[in-house]
């Protein structure tokens, strides 16, 4: 008997949408404030880590990489995560300093793209947060040289052993690691509907302010 796997009949994976339409009318002024109503309806709804979002980067080449991280702040000046500088994101961010972000809120059948410039928090604001962080996330942030190859989960354990050691409470800072934040310049947020006529309403930023747009699905 053939025990390969077989592969999944993905033409036949889909789901029907159903939800009120999203109207210009239903949109906040300003992008920030309606993330604000969408991002606490997400958490009211109990969605698993609705702050993670996937950041798509690019290098000075225009070669392209994504992966997922999580917001830690946003206010009227825009997203803010955190990382080590350099990481692959790091080095992307600063020879190429612009980015996107998606946060996909599956469930509720929503999703929030946003594209924007990039510039790093000041120090003050990257040690408040590293501060905030648990013992165990500082000092593995002094023990991973983030996107470097390793040769073995040992070496890892043994590095971070090493600066437990040295610094048994209170690590410092690491002079290669901090926030970064992305500068909204469009800001879309997406609304499944019945038959694939999804709402697309995007925010664009003009000299004078925003301008709402309805994109065709």
């Amino acid at each position: 008997m053939d025990a390969t796997p077989r592969p999944p009949l993905l033409a036949a994976l889909r789901r029907t949408y159903e939800g009120e339409p999203l109207l210009e009318a239903d949109l906040a002024p300003d992008p920030i404030t309606q993330f604000a109503v969408w991002f606490q309806e997400a958490l009211d709804a109990g969605l698993p880590e609705p702050n993670a979002m996937v950041l798509a980067t690019a290098s000075a080449g225009g070669r392209p990489s994504a992966r997922t991280v999580l917001l830690k702040g946003y206010d009227e000046r825009g997203f803010v995560f955190y990382t080590n500088y350099e990481s692959r994101k790091g080095r992307d961010l600063t020879e190429n300093p612009r980015a996107s972000l998606l946060f996909p809120w599956h469930p509720l059948r929503r999703q929030v793209r946003v594209e924007g410039t990039v510039t790093r928090v000041s120090h003050q604001e990257s040690a408040a947060y590293f501060e905030s962080r648990p013992y165990g996330s500082r000092i593995g942030a002094w023990a991973s040289r983030q996107s470097a190859v390793v040769r073995s989960r040992e070496e890892l354990d043994a590095r971070y052993a090493e600066l437990a050691a040295r610094w048994p409470e209170n690590p410092p800072v690491p002079d290669f690691w901090g926030g970064f934040r992305v500068t909204p310049i469009e800001v879309e947020f997406w609304q499944g509907q019945l038959d694939r006529m999804h709402d697309r309403l995007r925010y664009r930023r003009t000299r004078p302010g925003w301008v709402l747009e309805r994109l065709a699905p």
